[in-house]
């Protein structure tokens, strides 16, 4: 059994697969000044409340993209289940090939999605991973990685929406009833859910004539649910998506 562990800049989603597949998947928040030890509670309660021992793991994999938290949750883990954690970056197998300009800057979490993607979906696909920012990267027919875009994130983009306009409030992300609302929050909600499943639409189909043929699109993240919905293309929902690309690349180089 093996333990796979995604720092994003909000969650950290904590995993675990055997032979047959996932065992569990678990959402933290991400804590940039938790100490080692706090992160080792968290990472054993994890365990327990999934009825693991920290012995039944033969290894451990990491992705990150918050710098801070690495090293801190890689001395956790080394700590609970006494395995030193591969990490994914520069040197690590993937079986892409990644044509951008400097391929060690590519984050692990595009970098993971994408290795899923090319592996349980007909190619090309394009990812779209709804976290903090939302992460748009494509694959083509060849398993070459051609790049992608990034854009903020929903969360974010409402948040500044509230925070730089003194009379807008600060909002749940709950779908409204209608794209044309009648009250200030359900405007905000309607504003943020549409336009960003427009651009999600949009940015596929533009992707599409770049590339010159019919893409798949997989969505993941923690918006994603919210998003969806709302989108008129076929957008295929993986929430394991990451993690799965992590048990892929933990195969390949072990």
């Amino acid at each position: 059994m093996v333990l796979a562990v995604d720092i994003g800049n909000t969650n950290i989603v904590i995993g675990a697969f055997d032979a047959d597949g996932f065992l569990f998947t678990e959402r933290l928040s991400t804590a940039h000044l938790s100490t080692e030890l706090e992160y080792t509670v968290l990472v054993k309660t994890v365990l327990e409340l999934n009825c693991l021992q920290h012995t039944a793991f033969a290894g451990c994999i990491l992705s990150s993209v918050v710098p801070p938290v690495t090293q801190t949750l890689r001395k956790a883990l080394l700590r609970t289940v006494g395995l030193d954690p591969m990490i994914v970056g520069a040197g690590i197998k993937t079986g892409l090939k990644i044509q951008i300009d400097n391929p060690a800057a590519l984050g692990s979490d595009r970098v993971a999605d994408a290795v899923a993607a090319a592996h349980y979906y007909s190619r090309p696909v394009i990812t779209v991973d709804m976290g903090t920012a939302t992460t748009v990267s494509v694959v083509d027919s060849d398993n070459i990685f051609r790049g992608g875009l990034i854009i903020p994130g929903v969360r974010v983009a409402l948040d500044s929406l509230s925070s730089r306009a003194s009379q807008l409030p600060e909002i749940s992300l709950d779908p409204p009833k209608s794209i044309i609302a009648v009250n200030t929050v359900d405007c905000m909600k309607s504003g943020i859910i549409y336009s960003t499943a427009a651009a999600i639409d949009g940015i596929a189909a533009r992707i599409e004539e770049e590339l010159g043929a019919p893409c798949t699109v997989v969505a993941t993240g923690g918006n994603a649910p919210k998003i969806i919905p709302f989108c008129k293309r076929k957008i295929i929902h993986d929430e394991r998506l990451l993690l799965k690309g992590l048990m892929l690349i933990y195969q390949k180089n072990t």
